[in-house]
């Protein structure tokens, strides 16, 4: 099964494509309070919903990368639908190829819960670093670790170990590279229960809606697998965090 067709049917449901309920997606656009203007990036943006309001708060000028094609179809029905002025654009790319008109030029560079593009948390943080002018801003959304995750966890899941860290590992991992820690929002289990919830509904849901699909057997396999393996383990070790780093001046 073709990998963004199945993020596609899971995540049909969600707002935004990583634990973080809709009032903490408020409460961090508020927070970051940037220069009517800014130049933005975002780094698998997803459906774009994190752009797209910082565009309607802020008129930032910015670039959502996502290589799902899915995605950005879809971040291209929502700028269209929401936005008046075309300063948002959404591109499909591998955004570890993305590359800013100029280094530190950007007011904001994110990356939410795709360190995998950069290959880790630290490559990532470096990246992105690079990218913003002294004083701008560093965000990313990351997991990290509860407590010691079990070998069967890991077996299940195909994770290791050090995939992740702890939370306060996640920030020194920032500070490492000079960055300043300013905030960070971190999800309880009501954001992640919605995060996977909605993935079984929408799973179901497309199943039902689409029998002849030669697809559902694999589908269904898969989310039952992420279903089992999350309520076993997961939702008592894995946690998850938007970080706000700020670039020294």
């Amino acid at each position: 099964m073709d990998t963004w067709k199945f993020y596609d049917i899971t995540h049909k449901k969600h707002l935004v494509c990583n634990p973080t309920s809709e009032a903490k997606l408020v409460h961090l656009v508020r927070l970051l309070d940037l220069p009517i203007g800014a130049g933005v990036v975002d780094i698998a943006c997803g459906k774009g919903e994190f752009l797209i309001r910082l565009a309607e708060e802020y008129e930032v000028r910015g670039l959502g990368v996502d290589i799902s094609p899915y995605c950005i179809e879809d971040c291209k029905k929502k700028a269209a639908d929401r936005l008046f002025k075309p300063n948002i654009k959404f591109t499909q790319m591998d955004g570890a190829d993305f590359r800013p008109e100029q280094p530190a030029s950007l007011h904001l560079a994110a990356c939410i819960g795709a360190s995998w593009v950069f290959k880790d948390h630290n490559e990532t943080l470096k990246t992105l670093k690079s990218w913003v002018v002294p004083g701008g801003l560093v965000l990313v959304g990351e997991p990290f670790w509860q407590h010691d995750p079990s070998q069967e966890y890991l077996d299940a899941s195909g994770t290791q170990r050090e995939d992740f860290g702890t939370h306060a590992d996640n920030v020194k991992v920032g500070e490492k590279h000079g960055l300043q820690l300013v905030y960070t929002i971190v999800s309880d289990k009501n954001d992640w229960d919605q995060y996977e919830g909605l993935q079984w509904l929408a799973a179901d849901e497309y199943a039902r809606q689409n029998p002849n699909d030669p697809d559902i057997t694999e589908l269904r396999n898969r989310v039952a697998s992420n279903k089992n393996i999350y309520l076993k383990w997961g939702r008592d070790t894995i946690g998850w965090a938007i970080y706000i780093f700020r670039r020294d001046e």
